[in-house]
């Protein structure tokens, strides 16, 4: 090999050495910045019982085994692939012994955020958050499509210094537990009570 040769080798060397280095530091600043803005949710939380009812009691025992053990959305959807915030509800409900009437159907299944809202209402059930209401376990969340989750619902675990605990499914693709202020929570268009 000349030398020539051997300096040309070298500088590809060197060149590719740093184009590996360039592309390894970027995938672990990707890395880290994915990992630093996801919502792993909050852990499921610690309720007082004494304060539950018998029907509140058995919902909170089906929604600790469904975030414990969670199953596909499909589970929830009776099989239907589509976004199953509604449908959780729907099936938790359900499995708890309160289950709800798709108001356009009859079915227990309410695949629709707007249709869960519709029900609520036509049952006398649902309350506008500015009204004064304070939620309670088991109660349903309903957002509209400005909210940070879009158009959405979960369900009420606990409440506690203005701050509601929830329970969701189809929160990035899973059951997730978080806590919201509903006074800063954009969009938070009623509940459904429990």
């Amino acid at each position: 090999m000349t030398q020539t040769q051997t300096e040309s080798s070298s500088r590809i060397g060197r060149w590719m050495l740093g184009i590996s280095g360039v592309l390894a530091t970027t995938a672990v600043l990707v890395a880290g910045l994915v990992w630093w803005q996801h919502d792993w949710g909050d852990p499921f939380p610690t309720l007082d019982t004494e304060q539950l009812d018998e029907q509140q009691l058995a919902l909170v025992e089906v929604l600790r085994r469904e975030y414990e053990n969670p199953g596909e959305g499909t589970k929830y959807a009776e099989g239907v692939e589509e976004a199953w915030c509604a449908d959780f509800v729907s099936w938790t409900m359900r499995e708890a012994g309160r289950p709800l009437a798709n108001p356009n159907s009859g079915s227990w299944r309410i695949p629709g955020v707007y249709t869960l809202q519709e029900y609520y209402q036509q049952v006398g059930r649902f309350t506008r958050p500015d009204l004064g209401y304070r939620p309670r376990a088991g109660d349903v969340v309903l957002y509209g499509p400005d909210s940070p989750m879009g158009q959405h619902t979960n369900i009420v675990l606990k409440v506690e210094d203005g701050k509601i605990t929830t329970i969701g499914g189809n929160e990035m693709g899973s059951i997730r537990v978080r806590t919201i202020d509903p006074a800063e929570t954009a969009d938070l268009v009623g509940y459904g009570r429990f």
